[in-house]
């Protein structure tokens, strides 16, 4: 007979089966053995007594162990047909326990190890690299702004995308790596390799970005993404140290060298560095310390002065942002912003320091502007210009002293829904000016088309005025171009005479700039407007009366 099922199980590796099946599994092995036994011990008697009677040789056999012998035999074909159909369901089951391991450990789009299969792979594969004298890497790769396929062209499409990525990171890797997809657009390899054999990874990984770079063809359509890789070797680690839970080690330095990768300009690959561990952490601790900030009130706006070049007056104030971080002093936002917007806080931030902007702007003299700068991840918001409107309702803020301040880059993401944006900001009064004009790829169709009020020449060509040659000419058209196109324009970064006595003669520019002055906090705006006198009218109270109205005194006094 064949081996039992149980120990089949065990030999194959297969999940045991219940106590249940396993009893009726021996029940049915034990009816079929005994209907056997029982078979040879009438069967010897009874068969032989059968053929003579068929032969007409002698009488008829028992008919007591004729029927128990027919017995036996339906016995033993039940029994044999019961085993056959155990063993074949176990054997399905066994294929599909299999193909669930399987499946459990696959990316089922790629074919390639999963973030649940993977980190076990590498450290199996650091434990059997340092019995070899062997250095592992490990790289993450992050396919660059993958998400724009999805959403312009589906996820069919994205899907095909993913294949042919790993397809190509598949072809490239030597035997024995390991290839993962860890989720969306992000994949991780790992290898071993001999230590003086370091640049030969580099150079795997620098035919990995270049792979990812090639065009691909997806249902009639060519597409171009690029890739950024993170790696992080175990040479890094300590001298002499054994790999056993390097892979979580490796994964995660990899994940920051990555960060670092995307950061410098994507498309590229990086190698882990001590110092990017050092940076991660501090930016860890940035953003904790903003979450609080934003929950303490910390971010407050500060105001710098931009001015009339001809006749020297104050026309407005340009709000900038500020931390007022107890732990580290006055932060500029060039540090904090950028991490605000990845947090997606950017809203909360802005709405915060506008809401602020606007009370302490109209302590300011009616004819005084306040320009705001705007993020581009907040032109996004289809709903931005109806927020904006609201909450300069709620106080009572004029719209028409509001400019808001957009860079170029904000212009590229959704022209569309930039334009009816500003569109409805401006019907409202709202004045628009693009910021940083000339850092980007405005053309003139877009100066045309979008409904500017203003600009502003970055501060990087008026800063160098007097000795780039090259610069003058640039300020210089860009001032032709502006009256051309009937665009009033502001220079920023005037920072002393010799610039503002060469702005002057180009023509009538507002401008601001240290050369004035600092940013300055609400408290010292309003001591330097009220030395200018160019600080609003008092409100007169309203008459304190009841609703009887004035007493006839006052009104006698009044008519008489």
């Amino acid at each position: 007979m064949s081996a039992n099922p149980d120990m089949t199980r065990l030999l194959t590796g297969s999940a045991p089966a219940s106590r249940q099946e396993l009893s009726f599994d021996g029940v049915t092995l034990g009816i079929a053995a005994a209907a056997i036994l029982l078979f040879l011990a009438t069967g010897g008697t009874v068969l032989p007594d059968l053929v003579r009677s068929w032969r007409g040789l002698g009488g008829a056999p028992d008919a007591i162990l004729a029927n128990a012998l027919i017995l036996n035999i339906a016995v033993i074909l039940f029994g044999w047909s019961r085993y056959k159909a155990l063993s074949q369901e176990l054997a399905a089951r066994r294929r599909s326990e299999e193909q669930a391991l399987k499946l459990a450990d696959t990316d089922p789009l790629t074919g390639a190890k999963n973030r649940r299969s993977f980190l076990p792979a590498v450290n199996s594969l650091a434990l059997a690299a340092e019995k070899a004298g062997l250095e592992v890497a490990v790289g993450l790769i992050d396919l660059d702004h993958f998400k724009n396929i999805n959403d312009y062209h589906g996820h069919q499409i994205g899907d095909a995308v993913l294949l042919e990525v790993a397809a190509r990171f598949s072809a490239i890797l030597p035997p024995g790596a390991l290839l993962a997809r860890l989720g969306g657009d992000e994949f991780a390899f790992a290898l071993s390799y001999p230590a003086d054999t370091h640049a030969g990874v580099e150079a795997m990984a620098d035919r990995l970005v270049a792979a990812a770079a090639r065009p691909i063809a997806a249902e009639e359509t060519m597409l171009e993404i690029s890739a950024s890789i993170g790696i992080a070797s175990s040479r890094d680690g300590d001298p002499g140290g054994n790999m056993a839970g390097t892979g979580e080690q490796l994964m995660h330095r990899a994940d920051i060298a990555m960060y670092q990768a995307k950061k410098q300009g994507r498309n590229r690959l990086q190698w882990f560095e001590a110092a990017m561990e050092y940076e991660q952490r501090f930016r860890g601790e940035l953003e904790a310390g903003i979450r609080r900030g934003l929950r303490a009130d910390e971010f407050v706006p500060f105001y710098e002065q931009q001015v009339d070049l001809d006749t020297g007056e104050i026309i407005g104030f340009e709000m900038l942002a500020r931390w007022r971080s107890p732990d580290l002093g006055i932060v500029s936002p060039d540090i904090f912003i950028p991490i605000v917007e990845e947090l997606g806080l950017i809203e909360e931030l802005s709405t915060s320091l506008m809401a602020k902007a606007f009370e302490d702007a109209r302590a300011w003299h009616p004819r005084l502007t306040l320009a705001v700068n705007v993020s581009p991840v907040q032109l996004r918001d289809p709903w931005f210009a109806q927020k904006t409107l609201k909450l300069l309702v709620a106080h009572a803020f004029p719209p028409s002293r509001l400019e808001i301040e957009i860079t170029e880059t904000a212009l590229h993401d959704n022209p569309g829904l930039v334009r009816n944006t500003l569109t409805g900001l401006r019907n409202q009064g709202v004045k628009v000016t693009l910021d940083d004009f000339g850092m980007g790829y405005s053309s003139l169709s877009q100066l045309r088309l979008l409904p500017f009020d203003r600009l502003k020449i970055d501060r990087s060509f008026i800063r160098d005025i007097k000795h780039d040659e090259t610069n003058t000419k640039l300020v210089n058209a860009i001032i032709s171009m502006g009256a051309g196109l009937e665009l009033p324009l502001v220079a920023e970064g005037i920072e002393n005479d010799a610039i503002l006595a060469t702005l002057r003669e180009m023509g009538q520019l507002k401008g601001q700039g240290y050369h004035y002055g600092r940013p300055e906090p609400a408290e010292q705006v309003v001591e330097r407007l009220a030395a200018l006198n160019l600080l609003a009218p008092p409100v007169p109270a309203a008459p304190a009366f009841g609703p009887a109205g004035p007493p006839a005194e006052a009104v006698s006094q009044k008519t008489g």
